[in-house]
């Protein structure tokens, strides 16, 4: 695996004044809760995940494990090196074959891989305007034509909205004509953290299609 200890720090670290790594050292982190996101297993019951899936931010792996013990093969991607560590446990422990790698959303190419769907769990909601166009971008060198992407994110259609709160229309624009990508729907969902109700917070859950 290419070494990622090139990249910058991403809008959300300069703002926190830590890595990301740092939300895994003490205790869980404020978004892992304990188990899969209930709009990803809904999802998946629908049908929504095929052939090898990129878990992008995947965290301590609860998304990525809940597929992977579906049956599906899995590579969950982090820079949170702490992060992948519990997450390979976990994998052990339950006795789940999924791959976690250290990896720069940014540069996904490095990978050197091609996914046929890809899961985003509350990481495009972490990246500014100005971060966005490259990771789109990033997205669309692991994958062709044909492949799905999924985005669970924030939502700015408040009350109890999450930090980084992004339009449906900012979401949308992100991915636009010339993107490598095609909106197909965007839905209002619910996220759950550490910090909201049972409920969750208010969220999008959009498919996006490679063009």
């Amino acid at each position: 695996m290419t070494s990622h200890g090139d990249r910058q720090p991403t809008s959300h670290e300069r703002q926190a004044g830590l890595p990301w790594d740092a939300s895994y050292r003490d205790g869980p982190a404020p978004w892992d809760v304990g188990g899969p996101q209930p709009a990803v297993v809904r999802a998946a019951a629908e049908g929504a995940f095929a052939g090898t899936v990129l878990d992008a931010g995947c965290g301590t792996g609860e998304n990525a494990l809940y597929l992977a013990a579906l049956g599906l093969p899995v590579v969950g991607v982090d820079v949170a090196g702490t992060a992948l560590a519990i997450a390979r446990q976990k994998a052990d422990e339950r006795g789940l074959d999924v791959e976690f790698a250290a990896a720069d959303a940014l540069a996904l190419e490095r990978l050197g891989r091609r996914f046929e769907t890809v899961l985003d769990c509350g990481l495009f909601h972490t990246f500014d305007p100005q971060e966005r166009p490259p990771y789109v971008a990033s997205l669309a060198s692991v994958t062709e034509r044909g492949a799905t992407l999924h985005v669970l994110c924030f939502s700015d259609e408040g009350p109890g909205t999450g930090p980084h709160p992004v339009g449906r229309e900012e979401l949308a624009a992100a991915f636009a004509a010339g993107s490598g990508w095609r909106v197909a729907a965007i839905r209002p969902d619910r996220v759950r953290t550490r910090f909201h109700g049972e409920d969750g917070a208010p969220a999008w859950f959009a498919t996006i299609e490679r063009s």
